[in-house]
């Protein structure tokens, strides 16, 4: 996932169109493979959540219980 650590916009291939045209999206979805979709998702995620490698595991919660 080389494309997720270096997120670039390419400017020569950029092109603008009307955000109702919903057909131009799908087709161009669906001639990328599985995985080009899934890591466009993730690089998504990342941008929008933002990304930070070392708080990517679940966070461990320490609980003291008293005994009686």
């Amino acid at each position: 996932m080389d494309i997720i650590k270096s997120p670039r916009i390419n400017k020569a291939s950029l092109t603008v169109v009307s955000g109702f045209d919903e057909a131009t999206d799908r087709t161009y979805w669906h001639s990328k493979s599985p995985i080009q979709r899934l890591e466009a998702i993730e690089l998504m995620r990342q941008i929008i959540y933002g990304y930070d490698p070392s708080s990517d595991r679940l966070q461990r919660i320490l609980a003291v219980a008293e005994r009686s």
